[in-house]
């Protein structure tokens, strides 16, 4: 029995399979691409409010997911969720333009200017998603959260009358929020418009049996929100996290080829070994060695790209070496990041390596970090700008770098100020002052473990601080033996 495809094969197959847009506003997911990993399952239990996640780890795919009858589906049936099966969902919030569903940015600009209290606004959205009959008859969302703020003795009998409909139907609504980013252009509103969100949803959770909001979240902007109400720490107990294990990621890399519409996809399957079709036949279902026997699939991976990352076993082992590469500080990858890679090693190797006696060359893989790098950098800036700020003066040195030397070009290039004049600052009704850029912008130490945090920064046990390659490569750090920054 054969057990490998051809050079040719394996690369037909990953370039189908790999998705052309790693933006998961632009790929909608869909029977093949819906993946299952295990440590994603407490985030699906319709009781976990918050669902907390950085760029390119599945907020969006699950937010859209359980929008979708079908999908929602398939993963009760995968995670063993049967509370999946009896739900009402609707979108609270999202990137796409739904002004029959909730305020767009520029509505919710108009109505934060005019200091609408936040949790009125998403009451109005909770409200219009149960379906109260007058607020229906209103078209614009200034309207109908005038009429929450004048009528909240009605506003709660159709709370406690959907309540009850959905206990004697056995049915929860669950509200879903997503793309919090897009809220508002200033951060400082949009923190106020996220304590909104988690101020109704913890009201939700408390004060009712059958309605729930699930928010999908950065861990930035839920530690940025503004947590005042009563109760507000039972929402971090009540968080689930979005993670990935290499062998997770590599289950995604292997789904993806089975299920892609290759003609070769067959062959790749038929190799592994031990796939099954659905109960309609709709998707493929990964065998549990491709999905969490790591020993298996560093053979298979091996088979597409070889064993190491050069001549021999000094180079790097290239199973592990690829997400080792895309792991931030705190040991995370994401699966973006990772598929992004793949592309790009891919059609690398297609242009310059095509003789390779594997489907990927090794310096396909090197150039695809490279380029996950660039867009991680190019992310984190456009969430966080101040951390461009601050990495941006350690640009040519090396790491592993002494603090003391942070420190000093920090002082050098007088970031305190940079930082001071780049935040921008809001003031809430109660005196309270909030900062959109670090919480500690004059302490360098202080600042140094708000980067750790983040995932930026790394320290070693000899106290050096490091940079994990993919920050360090795009920010034109350098390390002794590492990946280099491509040129141009």
């Amino acid at each position: 029995m054969t057990t490998s495809l051809g050079v040719e094969q394996y690369r037909d197959v990953l370039s189908v399979a790999l998705p052309e847009a790693t933006d998961a506003d632009t790929v909608l997911p869909d029977l093949h691409t819906l993946f299952t990993p295990d440590s994603h399952r407490a985030a699906l239990y319709v009781d976990s409010t918050v669902v907390r996640g950085g760029r390119g780890v599945g907020k969006t795919f699950w937010y859209q997911s359980l929008l979708d009858p079908t999908l929602r589906e398939v993963a009760a049936h995968e995670y063993g969720i049967e509370r999946l099966n009896h739900l009402n969902v609707s979108a609270g919030y999202g990137a796409s333009v739904k002004p029959a569903l909730y305020p767009g940015t520029s509505v919710l600009g108009q109505l934060t200017d005019t200091n609408v209290r936040p949790f009125d606004i998403w009451y109005a959205v909770l409200l219009s998603a149960l379906g109260q009959p007058e607020l229906h008859q209103l078209l614009e969302w200034r309207d109908r959260v005038a009429w929450v703020r004048a009528n909240p003795g009605a506003a709660e009998r159709t709370v406690q009358q959907a309540d009850e409909r959905a206990q004697n139907q056995g049915t929860t609504h669950l509200i879903l929020f997503d793309a919090l980013e897009h809220l508002h252009r200033a951060r400082a509103q949009a923190d106020r418009l996220v304590s909104g969100i988690l101020e109704l949803a913890l009201a939700m959770r408390l004060g009712t049996r059958n309605i729930r909001c699930k928010v999908f979240i950065r861990p930035d902007m839920f530690d940025g929100a503004l947590l005042h109400f009563p109760d507000a720490s039972k929402l971090t107990a009540n968080a689930a996290s979005l993670s990935w294990s290499r062998a997770s990621l590599y289950g995604l890399l292997f789904h993806y080829m089975g299920n892609s519409s290759s003609s070769e996809a067959d062959s790749f399957r038929r190799i592994t070994e031990g796939w099954n079709a659905d109960a309609d036949g709709r998707r493929h279902l990964l065998p549990s060695v491709l999905s969490g026997d790591e020993v298996f699939q560093e053979q298979q991976f091996s088979l597409i790209a070889g064993p190491y990352m050069g001549a021999n076993y000094r180079k790097g082992n290239t199973y592990t070496w690829l997400p080792n590469h895309l792991m931030d500080g705190v040991e995370q990858v994401s699966p973006r990041s990772f598929l992004s890679a793949l592309g790009k090693a891919v059609s690398e190797t297609r242009e310059k390596y095509a003789g390779h006696d594997h489907a990927i060359h090794h310096e396909g893989i090197r150039r695809g970090v490279q380029t996950a790098s660039e867009t991680r950098v190019r992310e984190i800036g456009e969430d966080l700008p101040w951390v461009r700020l601050a990495v941006r003066p350690l640009a040519g040195r090396q790491v592993p770098i002494d603090e003391e030397t942070v420190v000093d070009l920090w002082r050098e290039v007088e970031l305190a100020e940079a930082l001071r004049k780049d935040a921008e600052r809001y003031v809430t009704a109660d005196d309270t002052q909030v900062r959109t850029g670090p919480r500690h912008p004059d302490d360098a130490k202080l600042l140094i473990g708000e980067l750790i945090a983040l995932g930026v920064m790394r320290r070693r046990r000899d106290s050096r601080i490091d940079l994990p390659d993919v920050y360090r490569i795009a920010f034109n750090v350098g390390r002794k033996g590492g990946v280099p920054r491509v040129a141009g």
